[in-house]
């Protein structure tokens, strides 16, 4: 078998676009959930992972990959590890679309800001990974920032801090995991399939479901979820798989800013002086963070010659 090549021009120009529109859709995502606003965030969930687990399926199936699923869900360390994730990916979910559909747009992408210096703090003190001197100042930065909002705002941003860390858990758990994404999304939604359909039949049997009671556009977004979700998570993978690691991870910035856009300018949401003192604090632990891992993948590919 012929080595693997490193990807051509052409190919690493599609994967940037690819991972470029992929970030771009889920800062937009926003504005898919404020049109279900009068929807019960858990609903809305629910639905996400039904419709999801069929698209998912309908993917194995184009794939041929039944056996790989059929292993993992035979595999008792592998659904427990998976069933973790699966709670952690909700949690994220129910935390962003409640954030979204009760106001908080901005502190929803604080969240998703916060998220890289998240897994740098996983690494150290969960995975005992080193940390250079400037990741402990990003982490230091970012902190001053979350503080400067508590001091001002007289409680912590818990939305930001909840999406973060159910965020920042979820990627630590897929690190762990041995199964591929596809496979990986599609145990993690079926662990929790029953779960969503015992309460959206509980929902129509109260009376209290979406669907049947709300309008045809309505019907259609409800539907659409599994799209919503599994699109950019395509796009996300044929991207990752086509350009630098230091690429994709600068790119991630893209949907934060995209939902802090939104929520200033579309949303009319509050963005007093003191928040954006505090957003300065942790936009500069990005930019350091993402110039000292910079550096580093340089320092490792061009290695300095030894005398």
């Amino acid at each position: 078998m012929k080595p693997s090549q490193p990807p051509t021009t052409a190919s690493a120009q599609k994967g940037a676009l690819a991972a470029t529109t992929c970030y771009f859709l889920w800062g937009l995502v926003p504005l898919y959930w404020k049109q279900l606003a009068a929807v019960n965030p858990l609903e809305l969930v629910a639905h996400r992972h039904i419709w999801s687990l069929a698209l998912l399926i309908g993917l194995i199936s184009l794939q041929g990959n039944f056996r790989d699923l059929a292993t993992a869900l035979r595999s008792g360390a592998t659904l427990k590890n998976q069933l973790v994730s699966a709670l952690l990916l909700t949690g994220n979910w129910l935390i962003y679309v409640w954030g979204v559909n009760t106001g908080h747009v901005i502190e929803t992408s604080l969240g998703y800001f916060l998220v890289p210096l998240v897994n740098v703090a996983a690494g150290r003190f969960v995975l005992h990974e080193h940390l250079r001197r400037a990741q402990w100042l990003a982490i230091g930065l970012a902190a001053g920032g979350v503080t400067w909002m508590i001091v001002q705002a007289g409680r912590p941003p818990w939305i930001a801090l909840a999406v973060a860390f159910t965020w920042g858990g979820y990627s630590l758990m897929r690190k762990r995991s041995t199964l591929g994404a596809i496979t990986g999304l599609t145990v993690e939604t079926i662990l929790l399939a029953p779960c969503a359909l015992i309460f959206l039949a509980w929902q129509h049997h109260t009376g209290a479901s979406a669907l049947g009671r709300v309008d045809l556009s309505s019907h259609l977004l409800i539907l659409s979820s599994g799209v919503i979700t599994a699109i950019p998570l395509l796009l996300f993978g044929y991207g990752a798989q086509r350009i630098r690691l230091s690429t994709l991870g600068l790119l991630q910035y893209l949907a934060p800013s995209v939902q802090l856009v939104l929520g200033i300018w579309v949303y009319h949401e509050s963005f007093s002086h003191s928040r954006a003192l505090a957003f300065s604090f942790i936009w500069a632990a990005l930019v350091l963070y993402t110039a000292d891992n910079l550096i580093a993948q340089h320092r490792e590919r061009h290695p300095l010659p030894l005398h």
